[in-house]
């Protein structure tokens, strides 16, 4: 029957399909994660040809995390307004167009450029992909499942990126790792007008909340931004002070403006929805914490232990296959058990892991006291990492399921940006004035104390938890769905 959930395949059928929409998906949340890890092994080359030094390279990461920040509650609004397909779309195909952009840079402002850019491609690609799977796959067991599928392709990337970052520099030079983005985002893109159905046609028109969108993104765009030059510049630098200041003033005058706009940007209705609250603020603590360990072991293996790009990426393989199991482990706990339940059990996995992986922070520690506490952390964070998104699209209504992303998605990167700020200034207390082996001691004890304090953040996790009702998901009514005419709702088997 046509429109109805398909049990069985038949030539021709659209049961034919069922995975191809997912697994589109998922190739999109894997050049995504690709992207955030790939250019860090090729800053010294980009710095070294491009001529800036040192410190300013870290903009070619910045321009990336600050306009991503800035621009995801516009991308989420923008997928429920304009259509998830289409800005799904063009989000790749800016992905596409600045990362040949970036490749092709002769400067230092070009390729700052392009990575803002890619940074706003970013920003409307995270929202739209979840809404997507949010409303073609109904919620319960085989939204989890794709949730869990989606999630397992972000870790995978996340690994891939590492190494082929080293592979592709080593041998072909930094434009590598920005040409290798072109094909990969191009071909999902025009795939995408084939595989994803249409977006429906709306009866009623909806007004675009400009003054909400400006602010918004202005106010969050001038936050994170703070958040991540302050180590750089100081805190009590001009730059970062007016920042925050700005940031405050935008995002104050954007909640005046939601409370009184007839079609607000951001529905502060939506958080009447207790699954939404819980999960955007175990989405941010999340992120402060099990977030910010890629960035502390890089700095251990590569810092302290002396790694090269290569050993790195290898070396990440472990922690990304545990966060892939737990990601598949978190959707069946979900079915199972309930949201509540299974950030519970991964918050608690999360805790013990993280708490061991500390002791595996020493100068003269080899890699191998590092890997029980890897693997052990790791699963937890994969649980977490797909409990947390689907409490967060939980009890959401299908037409407002970009801006719920939106929103969570937001929280992770503010999340992410505050964790980053406060333990690196953490870290580096005490090593100041030191150089050689003692700089290498002083750096691995100031990240044992921070592992430590990101597992007692974990707890944060825990109580935020408890307040979540636990509502089995295998029996949940599926949400109302918004496909083109004619077309066959999607679901995974």
């Amino acid at each position: 029957m046509k429109g109805s959930h398909m049990s069985h395949s038949s030539p021709g059928s659209p049961a034919l399909r069922l995975g191809l929409p997912l697994a589109l998906l998922a190739l999109a949340q894997l050049v995504y994660a690709l992207d955030l890890n790939i250019v860090f092994v090729a800053l010294p080359e980009i710095g070294s040809d491009l001529g800036f030094p040192g410190q300013t390279q870290q903009l070619v990461v910045s321009a990336y995390v600050v306009f991503a920040g800035g621009f995801l509650l516009f991308g989420g609004r923008a997928a429920d307004l304009l259509g998830r397909r289409r800005m799904f779309v063009l989000a790749l195909t800016l992905y596409a167009a600045s990362s040949l952009a970036g490749g092709l840079a002769t400067s230092a402002e070009m390729i700052i450029t392009a990575r803002a850019v890619q940074g706003i491609g970013g920003a409307l690609l995270l929202p739209a992909t979840l809404s997507l799977i949010n409303t073609l796959f109904e919620e319960g067991p085989r939204r989890n499942r794709a949730l869990a599928v989606w999630g397992g392709a972000g870790a995978s990337g996340l690994t891939i990126g590492a190494l082929l970052g080293g592979v592709l520099t080593e041998n072909f030079g930094w434009p590598a790792v920005f040409y290798v983005n072109v094909p990969l985002a191009g071909l999902v893109a025009v795939a995408a007008l084939l595989v994803i159905p249409r977006d429906a046609a709306r009866g009623e028109r909806r007004r675009f909340d400009v003054p909400g969108a400006l602010t918004v993104t202005g106010g969050s765009t001038l936050l994170v931004f703070a958040l991540v030059e302050g180590p750089e510049l100081g805190w009590g630098d001009p730059i970062v002070v007016g920042g925050f200041a700005l940031a405050v003033v935008l995002l104050t005058v954007f909640a005046v403006v939601e409370a009184r706009s007839a079609d607000p940007l951001m529905p502060f209705r939506l958080f009447r929805n207790r699954s939404l609250t819980v999960g955007v603020s175990v989405t941010f603590v999340y992120m402060a914490t099990f977030g910010v360990l890629p960035y502390f072991l890089t700095v251990l293996m590569q810092t302290v232990h002396g790694y090269g790009a290569l050993q790195t990426g290898l070396a990440f393989l472990i922690p990304s296959v545990a966060i892939a199991t737990g990601t598949q482990a978190g959707e069946r706990l979900a079915t199972r058990i309930g949201n509540r339940g299974t950030l519970l059990i991964g918050f608690v996995i999360g805790v013990v892991g993280t708490a061991g992986l500390a002791f595996g922070f020493d100068a003269d520690a080899g890699y191998g006291l590092l890997v029980p506490g890897l693997i052990v952390s790791g699963v937890g964070q994969g649980i977490v990492w797909t409990a947390m998104w689907i409490t967060s699209a939980t009890g959401t209504p299908a037409h407002e399921q970009g801006v719920a992303n939106g929103i969570a998605s937001t929280t992770l990167n503010i999340g992410n940006a505050i964790g980053l700020a406060v333990f690196t200034v953490i870290a580096d207390l005490g090593t100041e004035g030191r150089t050689g082996d003692a700089l290498r001691a002083a750096t691995a004890d100031g990240e044992f104390l921070v592992v430590l304090l990101t597992a007692a953040g974990m707890l944060a996790g825990l109580l935020v938890t408890v307040s979540l009702r636990n509502r089995p998901t295998a029996s949940a009514p599926a949400a109302p769905q918004e496909v083109a005419p004619g077309e066959a709702h999607v679901a995974c088997r």
